[in-house]
């Protein structure tokens, strides 16, 4: 298990789109992946579950990734969030 806080960056927080972004970068890998925010895990892989934490500019959470490819999923993730998400 491997884990890494983040701060989001992108001025409007993790709405649809850049949800949906860090949705399909999750599902490229096998590991178990979640974060957490204000005390709640959300599933990276299921854009609800993004949605549902309600995440927003400035906001640190924490990703959480568990498997065979956690490094991997790990880094792709925290780069994908570094990059704005396609914002």
């Amino acid at each position: 298990m491997v884990s890494q806080k983040v701060t989001i960056k992108n001025p409007t927080g993790l709405h649809l789109r850049p949800a949906g972004i860090l949705c399909k970068e999750a599902m490229q890998f096998k590991s178990l992946i979640t974060f957490t925010f204000k005390e709640n895990t959300a599933n990276a892989k299921s854009v609800l579950s993004v949605l549902g934490a309600c995440v927003k500019c400035g906001d640190e959470v924490e990703f959480v990734c568990e498997g065979e490819d956690e490094e991997e999923a790990l880094k792709a993730l925290i780069t994908a969030i570094e990059n704005g998400l396609g914002e």
